[in-house]
């Protein structure tokens, strides 16, 4: 308890300065706060696919898994997520998408998505979990390096076609996201702009 009240007292501000610091503590949580809301950042803990639409780069992947045959049985998550155990899952996520979120945010993607060597390895992991009843039998071993051979190898296409930019898939039909303004504010900032 003694070291609680050192803490708080070594961080509680001046009283001259209390009001300023709890007007700009109030006006960053509402920042942090709204960027959360307006990025869809509780849809990150779920598993659902439209999920990685949320930016707008993965509509040609959703698109073309949405009509694959993982479709019918396996999320973006089942495939591209550590499926072990749930702390690796959540940290993988984490560290996905924050290295997601801020190439988004600064506009530093590329025309021509790739997958990163963690992510492939991750991807490489769950097909074998999925599929080891069908890859029992082959040998995913290279005879160059001895490495591994990706089962995307062999299986290109699955699940998301030939999608290889941004351009791939230039008519997809996809559900625009939920609007981020409230609408009172949208008609409000329509209304002053006449």
């Amino acid at each position: 308890m003694k070291y609680v009240k050192r803490i708080i007292s070594y961080t509680k501000p001046p009283s001259a300065w209390k009001v300023s610091v709890i007007i700009v503590s109030g006006v960053m949580t509402g920042m942090i706060l709204w960027i959360l809301y307006v990025g869809n950042a509780a849809s990150y803990l779920s598993d659902k696919p439209e999920t990685c639409i949320n930016c707008h780069v993965m509509n040609t992947q959703y698109a073309s898994w949405r009509v694959s045959s993982h479709a019918n049985v396996a999320t973006c998550n089942d495939c591209h997520v550590p499926q072990d155990n749930f702390v690796r899952k959540y940290l993988f996520k984490a560290s996905d998408g924050l290295r997601h979120s801020t190439i988004f945010t600064l506009r530093l993607e590329p025309q021509t998505i790739r997958i990163k060597s963690m992510g492939a390895g991750v991807v490489q992991e769950n097909c074998k979990r999925c599929h080891q009843n069908l890859i029992d039998h082959t040998n995913l071993r290279t005879e160059e390096n001895d490495g591994e051979r990706k089962c995307w190898s062999c299986h290109e296409e699955t699940p998301h076609g030939t999608v290889n930019s941004l351009s791939s898939f230039p008519n997809v039909n996809i559900d625009k996201p939920a609007k981020l303004l409230p609408d009172w504010l949208e008609n409000y900032n329509l209304n002053t702009e006449k």
